[in-house]
C-alpha cells in the first residue's frame, strides 16, 4: 500500500472537529465537502448494543446527558453510553467537547454554544450518510472507523468489535480495495480481528505510549524492529501519535525520527494522530512547518481536526 503521488491521505479526525462538535453529520458532511479522503468514526456500543459513533465510551464531555439524566451516573461520576439504549441517546444533544468537571470547552476558541440540533447517529447511519453523499457528488470518500476499548466492552457483556464487522459487511467493506481502514489501540483485538474473525479488510494498529494496563498491549514494543515485523504479518499500517514520528528541541528545530522508514521497511504505512491547527506540538512554530515535516518524514496519511487547512498546505508544500 503506497500513498497518492499528490502526498499523503487526509483522514477528518471525527469529521471537521475543529468546526463544528466532533463525531455528528455536520462535522462529516462539511469534511466531506472539504475534500478529506477519509472519515474517522470512533465506535462505543449502547445498552441494547447498537454500534454508536462517539469518541469515548463517556457521554458528560460532549454531550447534555448530565442535565437530561440526572443521577443515571456511575459511583465514579460519569455517564457511560452503554448504560444508555439507543433510544435514550437520540434524545442526547451533542456539544462541543468540554472539560466535564468545569463545563469549559478544551478547545476554547472552537464551537460554542448549543445551537444546531446536533445528535448522536449510530454507524450504520453515518456509513449510510457518507456512501449517499459520495454517490450525489461523485467524490468516494473513505471510512477510518475505530473499536474503542473492547476488552472494557466484553467486561460489560458486549462483543462491540463483532457488531462493527456486521455494519462494515453490510454496506460493502469487506477487502482490501474498498475505500475502508479498520483501527483499534488493542494489539490482542487487532490480532482478534484478522486471524479469528477473518476480516479481509486494511487493518491498523493504533499506537499509543508504554504499556496498556487493560489490554496488555506493549506500545514500546511495537515501534521496534522486531515489533513492526511482528505486526506486519497482522496488519496494513500503524497509526501512531506525531511526538513518534517527529519532535521539536529547544530550539524550536524538528527532528524526524526513523519510526517512518522502519515501518516502511516493513510493508506498513503511517497515519499520525493528531495535527490540530489550534494546538501545535509543543516547538512547532506554524502549521505549515508540521505539515512541511510530515511531508519529509513520509508519512502515508494523517489525522486532522482542519481539513480544508491542511489540504492546502498540502498543495502549497507539493508546490515549492
Amino acid at each position: 500500500m503506497t500513498a497518492p503521488v499528490s502526498g499523503p491521505i487526509v483522514i477528518a479526525h471525527r469529521g471537521a472537529s475543529g468546526y463544528v462538535p466532533e463525531h455528528t453529520l455536520v462535522a462529516k458532511g462539511i469534511a466531506h465537502a472539504m475534500g478529506a479522503d477519509y472519515l474517522e468514526q470512533d465506535v462505543v456500543a449502547t445498552k441494547d448494543h447498537h454500534p454508536v459513533v462517539l469518541h469515548d465510551i463517556h457521554l458528560d464531555t460532549v454531550t447534555n446527558v448530565a442535565r437530561r439524566f440526572h443521577g443515571r451516573s456511575r459511583p465514579d461520576g460519569r455517564y457511560y453510553a452503554i448504560d444508555f439504549t439507543l433510544a435514550e441517546l437520540k434524545t442526547l444533544e451533542v456539544l462541543e467537547r468540554f472539560d466535564h468537571r468545569n463545563g469549559r470547552n478544551v478547545f476554547s476558541g472552537r464551537y460554542s454554544g448549543g445551537a444546531g440540533g446536533f445528535r448522536i447517529c449510530t454507524l450504520d447511519e453515518e456509513i449510510r450518510f457518507i456512501q449517499n453523499l459520495n454517490r450525489t457528488t461523485g467524490r468516494q470518500v473513505g471510512i477510518y472507523p475505530e473499536i474503542k476499548q473492547p476488552a472494557w466492552h466484553r467486561e460489560e457483556g458486549c462483543d462491540l468489535t463483532s457488531i462493527v464487522l456486521q455494519s462494515l459487511d453490510r454496506f460493502g467493506y469487506r477487502k482490501k480495495s474498498d475505500l475502508c481502514f479498520l483501527q483499534c489501540f488493542d494489539e490482542f483485538e487487532v490480532r482478534r480481528i484478522r486471524e479469528e474473525l477473518s476480516y479481509q479488510g486494511r487493518l491498523i494498529q493504533l499506537v499509543g505510549d508504554g504499556h496498556d494496563a487493560r489490554s496488555g498491549t506493549d506500545y514500546s514494543r511495537m515501534k521496534t524492529p522486531e515489533g513492526l515485523a511482528d505486526l506486519a504479518k497482522v496488519v496494513d499500517g500503524i497509526g501512531p501519535n506525531l511526538n513518534s514520528v517527529v519532535r521539536w528541541d529547544d530550539s524550536r528545530a524538528a527532528n524526524v525520527t526513523d519510526l517512518v522508514a522502519e515501518a516502511h521497511r516493513f510493508g506498513l504505512a503511517v497515519h499520525p494522530w493528531t495535527v490540530r491547527a489550534d494546538d501545535l506540538p509543543a516547538g512547532c512554530a506554524t502549521l505549515q512547518q508540521l505539515i512541511d515535516t510530515l511531508r519529509q518524514a513520509e508519512v502515508d496519511g494523517l489525522f486532522c481536526d482542519h481539513p480544508d487547512q491542511v489540504l492546502q498546505l498540502l498543495s502549497d508544500s507539493a508546490k515549492r
